[in-house]
């Protein structure tokens, strides 16, 4: 590396430093073969979400929710495509989030019955219909649902920005 590259690298790693970071979250929609959807029960807030979590530093969202899948369900499962993208605004203590749904297809009925909590962060998990998660979930991550179902049907990506006035619902 020359004088000058070295110099480059500095200006372009202090700008990068002062740039802004934006929190990533990533979830899965895993159903069963009845067509009911996987959710769990944070200990950590109220309300039931989808699988998934936040994603660490440097780390890619797919893998980001492949891991949460690992530790919080003992679930290896390779996730399929991008469902949607949801941008999130701040709110209360939290700066604004981008949300990844994916696509984590249909369990067979030795997996979905065999799944078990991994983790300390939930406290309960479910197969629901519809009609059952709905009560279960705040109004944004049932909306949240509805749009990667709809998604999966489709074969689009779907992409949302939340209102200021429903951002305080958001995976924290």
């Amino acid at each position: 590396m020359t004088e000058d590259d070295a110099a480059r690298f500095a200006y372009l790693a202090e700008g990068n430093a002062k740039q802004a970071r934006k929190r990533v979250a990533a979830d899965v929609l895993i159903t069963d073969r009845a067509g009911r959807v996987l959710l769990v029960d944070p200990t950590y807030k109220e309300g039931w979400d989808l699988p998934g979590g936040m994603a660490e530093a440097n780390e890619p969202p797919r893998v980001a929710a492949e891991r949460e899948l690992r530790e919080e369900l003992g679930l290896t499962l390779t996730v399929g495509r991008l469902l949607l993208v949801e941008w999130v605004p701040p709110h209360g203590p939290w700066d604004d989030q981008l949300m990844f749904v994916f696509d984590g297809g249909v369990l067979d009925d030795a997996t979905a019955a065999n799944l078990r909590l991994t983790d300390e962060e939930l406290a309960g998990l479910r197969f629901v219909t519809l009609a059952e998660a709905k009560p279960l979930l705040k109004p944004r991550l049932w909306s949240q649902l509805d749009k990667a179902l709809a998604a999966r049907t489709s074969g689009d990506v779907a992409y949302a920005e939340l209102a200021p006035d429903t951002a305080g619902e958001q995976k924290d």
